[in-house]
């Protein structure tokens, strides 16, 4: 294939126009031309390359690999770097390699992480464990690329012996680690990355950010459907209070001063976890537009998706010159950023308008094994007329929580909610066979009635269940189990659900399909009053305890800060 086009090169940040070749999948050459009157440019738009998430749970969108492949082309996506630990904490090695082969018969590049932590911590119950011989069988894998997450880091800082085991299998291969350390700083910190853990994608301010930046490592700046860092790390007032600080400030020429400010100090954008509802609507191109909007210089932002993780991870890809993959976008322009055509080994996937490949359905395993839940189940009890109970906070657009008490009425021995302070209960209900059910109270959804409840429960996904009342969160849970998994909305005047059957975590349909669903769900949850833009994710992740302050699992209520279970009822 030959052809005449404007290509952006990220390796000197400029564009020119030239004679591509594309042979057997890879650019043969790049011959910069000279346009003159004569000259015909055969691509109208820009060249640039295929955009690359270097961190991202594919089962976040709710779909199959291969039906994440079919959205994600659409929007420029040319290659995921992907952490399978959710269905790993479901179904261990057997669901890595579900992953991989699943992915393989798409041709967007799938390249995997090794999942460090299955489960995240001793402290909840998971489908299966993954120790350091599981994680060099998954090392010696081509298609994996690193040691995922490693959320654990108080288990790096204390020196757990398989935690350093792990790391020292990735080491020992030469894969990089990526990290998982939300506001650890000063020496803690120091120990973490001594351990060679070179990324983190969990920062939520800007200060934090620098210190890990100033430390060596790279940061992932998150762009997902329920955490959304990027507006807290693009802040130019806090960039330059930063450089206010530096040494020699006064002396730094204006124009560094404004080109520093517009240029990201950051390495990658990534999703993290994206629902199927803001998939359909935009991947990488859409972050890398939401960049631009914030004024990060859009050639740079564009690196952060394209030449940086391809360089991080070693992968062939991320950039347009003689020899690499030939994986590339055709955008109209660098303002508007319209994805006009998608190609991946120099075929066309994705034409402007139809997807150019085939996806196949997958037979489902049972996974959710628990029996059904009676009222009862979901009940807090107290001797007396009124308590005091700690409760978890939770905000919009945020994985961190924060600790909080609430003065609670009791009526036969039970411990009410409290509606008008938006106190309701929430519960873990463990899914693998022990049966063991965790119930506290949570503030930030105002919920006025009815339920919610998933199987999607980071990260070892036990069915959590948030509502006002304890019949309802039983119908909620009953019938995630009957769907043998998924997210269920109930209340006295309707109820509907998403089946999610494949490992209680992802659907066979397509991701207009699963988004359409979705969305029916998000408007139910509205009316019963929930105010929060994204509750069911936000909703599993209230269980993920390596996130502070307070989490629960199936074990109990869990102080995210001290690492160790808390009561739910004070003294």
């Amino acid at each position: 294939m030959k052809f005449t086009a404007y290509i952006l090169d990220v390796l000197t940040e400029s564009i020119y126009p030239a004679r591509i070749t594309i042979e057997d999948g890879i650019f043969k050459e790049i011959d910069p031309i000279t346009v003159t009157e004569e000259t015909k440019i055969d691509v109208e738009g820009l060249l640039v390359p295929g955009f690359i998430d270097a961190h991202i749970h594919i089962e976040s969108s709710m779909i199959t690999p291969q039906q994440f492949a079919k959205i994600a082309v659409r929007h420029g996506t040319t290659a995921v770097v992907c952490d399978p630990h959710e269905i790993a904490n479901v179904g261990g090695i057997d669901g890595v390699e579900f992953m991989i082969e699943n992915a393989s018969k798409v041709p967007l590049n799938f390249y995997f992480t090794a999942p460090s932590c299955v489960p995240a911590t001793s402290f909840e119950t998971s489908g299966a464990v993954l120790n350091a011989e599981d994680i060099e069988y998954l090392l010696l894998k081509d298609e994996v690329v690193g040691l995922a997450e490693m959320m654990n880091f108080p288990g790096v800082i204390n020196g757990d012996e398989e935690v350093l085991a792990k790391l020292a299998l990735a080491r020992k291969y030469e894969k990089p680690i990526d990290g998982h350390a939300p506001l650890v700083t000063g020496r803690d910190l120091d120990k973490y990355i001594a351990q060679h853990i070179v990324t983190d994608h969990e920062c939520s301010n800007f200060a934090e950010a620098m210190e890990k930046k100033q430390k060596g490592m790279k940061i992932m700046v998150r762009d997902g459907s329920s955490a959304k860092n990027m507006e807290a790390l693009f802040d130019f007032s806090e960039k330059l209070n930063h450089l206010k600080k530096q040494d020699g400030f006064s002396i730094i020429p204006t124009e560094i001063i404004e080109r520093r400010l517009h240029s990201p100090i950051f390495d990658f954008i990534v999703s993290d976890d994206k629902h199927p509802n803001d998939l359909i609507k935009g991947h990488l191109d859409k972050s890398v537009k939401k960049a631009a909007n914030l004024g990060i210089d859009i050639i740079q932002a564009i690196e952060m998706v394209t030449v940086n993780p391809a360089n991080h991870f070693g992968l062939d890809g991320g950039v347009i010159v003689t020899g690499a993959k030939a994986d590339f976008v055709v955008i109209d322009n660098l303002h508007d950023f319209n994805v006009l055509e998608t190609y991946i080994d120099g075929e066309c996937v994705f034409d402007g308008e139809n997807v150019l490949f085939d996806v196949e359905e997958v037979s489902p395993r049972k996974s959710v094994v628990v029996s059904k839940k009676a009222p009862e189940d979901f009940e807090v009890y107290f001797d007396g007329d009124e308590c005091e109970v700690n409760v978890m906070k939770c905000y919009e657009g945020e994985l961190l929580t924060k600790k909080t008490t609430a003065t609670l009425k009791c009526r036969d021995g039970k411990v009410q909610s409290d509606i008008y302070d938006d106190i309701l209960k929430i519960a873990v209900v463990e899914r693998y066979g022990d049966e063991k059910v965790a119930n506290a109270f949570i503030k930030g959804f105002n919920l006025k009635k009815g339920a919610i409840a998933s199987s999607v429960a980071h990260d070892s996904h036990n069915i959590i269940v948030v509502g006002y009342d304890s019949e309802m969160m039983a119908r909620a849970v009953n019938t995630v189990i009957d769907n043998q998994g998924g997210i269920a909305v109930v209340s006295e005047d309707f109820s509907d659900s998403l089946p999610l059957p494949i490992a209680g975590l992802m659907s066979n349909e397509d991701a207009y399909d699963v988004a359409k669903k979705l969305d029916t769900l998000h408007k139910m949850t509205s009316a019963l009053g929930c105010t929060l833009e994204s509750p069911f994710m936000t909703m599993a992740f209230m269980a993920l305890l390596v996130i502070p302050s307070i989490k629960i699992s199936d074990q109990g209520l869990f102080d995210g800060d001290n690492f160790e279970f808390m009561d739910v009822i004070i003294n």
